[in-house]
């Protein structure tokens, strides 16, 4: 996919695309020989999910993971009229590539409950899906900006470890989206 896309009056070179999201979808792109990812907003029904505005989301949210101490990319630009954000990239396997080619995150659960009790400390929690996390250099970060309201039905031990294994969950989103082997 060869394909300018312009953010702030800066123009990105598209190379693919990394993922379909609630909230958009993100692109691997290019400026100046620097790698990042580039999210176009979309505005998809999303049955399960209700969101305000989401390019103000991406900001609010980008700042309070940062305030969280949360490891994730930097925002690098936001362009709130074309409903875009550019962030840093960040290279490496997912905890989600882990888990369906049977390989054991186990080594990333300490990482990811340090998280967890750092968003909860700020009230929040974080999406604990494993697509979420990327391992880099022996370190997960949290990729997307996405956080909500604390609640103890969707934090980490009791949402996002249904998804860090071969679970019957795990599974059964594999077969959904066509991805079973």
């Amino acid at each position: 996919m060869d394909k300018e896309v312009q953010v702030c009056g800066e123009t990105y070179r598209i190379i693919r695309l990394l993922g379909h999201g609630k909230g958009g979808y993100s692109y691997l792109a290019e400026k100046d020989g620097r790698q990042v990812v580039l999210k176009q907003i979309h505005h998809e029904p999303c049955e399960y999910y209700h969101f305000g505005n989401k390019i103000e989301a991406e900001r609010r949210d980008y700042e309070r993971l940062r305030q969280a101490g949360i490891r994730i990319p930097e925002m690098i630009a936001i362009d709130e009229e074309a409903e875009r954000v550019v962030k840093e990239y960040i290279a490496g396997e997912t905890i989600f590539d882990l888990v369906k080619d049977g390989k054991s995150a186990d080594p990333y659960l300490e990482q990811v409950r340090e998280m967890a009790a750092k968003a909860r400390s700020a009230g929040l929690n974080i999406d604990y899906f494993p697509a979420n996390f990327v391992i880099r250099d022996g370190l997960i970060w949290y990729v997307d900006y996405e956080c909500n309201e604390y609640m103890d039905e969707w934090n980490f031990e009791n949402w996002g470890i249904r998804y860090w294994s071969r679970t019957p969950e795990f599974l059964a989103y594999l077969k959904e989206h066509g991805q079973a082997e």
